[in-house]
């Protein structure tokens, strides 16, 4: 038996915490969501459910008219035999052609259904692929913390092609077995009451074993399209690390939690399959036992003339398909299951908590010159884990800030709350006098421009790596920032140039060459206030000293943030801030921190 919680791991196995296993699915919630989201489609699906309607109404009424083809055939028989006539070719020739129609009517509305129903679920799956894409836009980055990339990424494929491939054939399908076993009942009772009452009585015994079955398979669907999402997740992970899991020999633990999460799966997978499955037998031998006392019930009611032998036929005929919708809604049942599971997983994403929105009368950043002011910040990303403490520092435009610190001290977090990638807990956030939340968030991101130690430059060539920093800017522009970022040289001995190719993970060039491009992207902007997080860790020592003469050019007039662990990269910075535990402990400038004799003093002896 299955254990209620697994333990999720990142590319190294470390632990990530318990990811709780869904309980069983709120069936009747979801599925109402899901009709509140096929709504916009009612006219359409209401004509699908006509179609399907007398599509079915054409197909039933066939075997009750084909039975008075034997009847005619056996009276002609029998009057054969008396000598007192023969067979009525021509009435069978008229019964025929009544055959033909009905037939070929039905099987136009089926096609009619059918196309209007992959319709609906195209659009239906494109309106939700569409929805999950803007929600990602839209979700705070505390939310992207605590999933995997695999598991977001499942949502949108997995979750999103089950329900396209199951949504068409299951709505048609439970429309058309319904109607069918309706139809097909009130073609009974025309032939005969008494038999009628027989096969009925298989429709209980039949629902109730469904039901069964479907109540214990139920959690196990569930569980499968969840484990599904943490495989793709891990191996998502892995693929994307893989130097990483090499380098530090990580093969195995990769192996043990795949293997781990993949039993799992199997196991879910396995039983969900195996209960649903289950379902067609046991109709079939219900249906069966059903379909002999028919038949000898039908031969006692023909040898007392109450019948003619066309209805028996048609009778038994209709007992045959009696159980078709029962056994079809049955195995429906695994497809709405399956739907339904992927459903609620993605409409639990649909419905996850967003950004706070922006101010409903955002200020203009066209006039900022770029003086910042943290009064008393407070800030945790858990509630009950501050990690900034009381943080207040002014800072005037066009000076250049150093932040420097341990590991682990909030160099980086303080920025990311200046870009408002994170709301703070208490105080206040000013550039030029006003609070961060009075921009829009786009408007306030627009000032800055951010250079960070992890590089990330997508599968385009050079010239669109860099002209992502601005994407209205002229080839002119983009050649000009490479040449102030020491890009342009590097470039140049590329047989392609501007127009080389960087590959999905950007491995034909060097991290120092991916740190270059970055930093011509951010020169690119033109900010008011620029950021740099350890934006020459990766870049030899001439190199650096070249970057380095370039960002004094580029950081006069403007207001910028250089989060450094080298302390000699910053001794020329106006004021150094230095953060200890979420606190300023000490500021000033390099001289007057090494006269105090503090932490920065030992902290910047000991790097030498």
């Amino acid at each position: 038996m299955e254990q209620n919680k697994t333990i999720r791991r990142g590319p190294m196995g470390q632990a990530r915490g318990p990811a709780s296993v869904e309980k069983a699915k709120n069936f009747k919630a979801t599925l109402k969501k899901l009709f509140y989201y096929l709504a916009k489609y009612k006219v359409i699906l209401l004509i699908v459910i006509l179609c399907a309607i007398l599509s079915t109404v054409f197909n039933i009424v066939g075997p009750k008219i084909l039975g008075n083809i034997t009847t005619e055939i056996y009276a002609g028989v029998m009057q054969m035999i008396a000598g007192t006539g023969g067979i009525d070719f021509v009435a069978i020739k008229g019964i025929v052609l009544i055959l033909v129609v009905l037939y070929l009517t039905s099987a136009v509305f089926q096609y009619l259904q059918s196309y209007l129903m992959v319709g609906v679920g195209q659009k239906f799956t494109y309106t939700l692929r569409k929805g999950i894409s803007e929600k990602i836009n839209q979700l705070p980055v505390q939310y992207f913390d605590k999933k995997t990339h695999g598991e977001v990424l499942s949502y949108i494929t997995n979750d999103v092609d089950t329900i396209a491939q199951n949504l068409n054939q299951s709505i048609t399908q439970v429309i058309t077995s319904i109607t069918m076993l309706i139809g097909i009942l009130v073609m009974m009772f025309s032939i005969s009451w008494q038999m009628s009452l027989i096969a009925i009585l298989v429709l209980p015994v039949s629902t109730f074993f469904t039901f069964q079955v479907i109540k214990k398979s139920q959690k196990y669907f569930t569980k499968q399209q969840e484990y599904l999402g943490h495989v793709n997740g891990h191996i998502e992970e892995m693929y994307a690390n893989h130097d990483l899991v090499k380098v530090f020999n990580g093969e195995q633990k990769s192996i043990e939690q795949f293997n781990e999460c993949n039993n799992t799966l199997y196991h879910c997978a396995w039983k969900a399959q195996f209960l649903s499955g289950l379902m067609h037998p046991i109709m079939n031998f219900i249906a069966n036992i059903g379909y002999v006392i028919i038949c000898i019930m039908g031969g006692v009611y023909a040898g007392r003339g109450t019948i003619t032998v066309g209805n028996i036929q048609s009778f038994i005929q209709y007992m045959r398909q009696f159980t078709q919708p029962i056994t079809q809604l049955a195995n429906v049942t695994n497809m709405i299951q399956s739907m339904i599971a992927a459903c609620e997983r993605v409409f639990e994403f649909l419905d996850e908590e967003e950004e706070v929105p922006d101010t409903n009368n955002p200020k203009s950043t066209k006039e900022i010159k770029g003086n910042v002011d943290f009064e008393h910040v407070k800030f945790g990303y858990e509630e009950d884990k501050i990690i900034i403490k009381d943080f207040s520092a002014k800072v005037e435009q066009g000076k250049k800030i150093a932040i420097v610190g341990p590991t682990g001290a909030g160099k980086t977090t303080l920025v990311k709350l200046l870009m408002r990638y994170y709301d703070i807990c208490s105080g206040e956030i000013k550039i030029d006098g006003i609070d961060i939340k009075d921009f829009k968030r786009d408007d306030l991101r627009s000032i800055f421009a951010m250079v960070l130690q992890d590089t990330w430059c997508f599968n385009g060539t050079i010239m669109e790596n860099i002209r992502y920093g601005k994407l209205e800017a002229t080839d002119e522009e983009v050649m000009k920032a490479a040449k102030v970022a020491q890009v342009d040289h590097f470039v140049r001995t590329f047989p392609e140039g501007y127009q080389t190719i960087l590959n999905e993970d950007s491995t034909n060039i060097s991290q120092g060459q991916k740190q270059l491009l970055t930093i011509a992207r951010a020169f690119l902007v033109d900010p008011k206030i620029l950021i740099l997080d350890e934006a020459t860790s990766s870049v030899d020592t001439k190199t650096e000293m070249q970057i380095q003469k370039a960002m004094d050019n580029l950081m006069k007039g403007r207001t910028s943030f250089v989060i450094a662990h080298r302390l000699s990269t910053v001794r020329d910075a106006d004021l150094i801030l230095v953060i200890n535990e979420g606190d300023i402990i000490e500021q000033g400038t390099h001289e007057e921190l090494l006269k105090l004799g503090g932490f920065y003093e030992k902290l910047y002896n000991s790097q030498f």
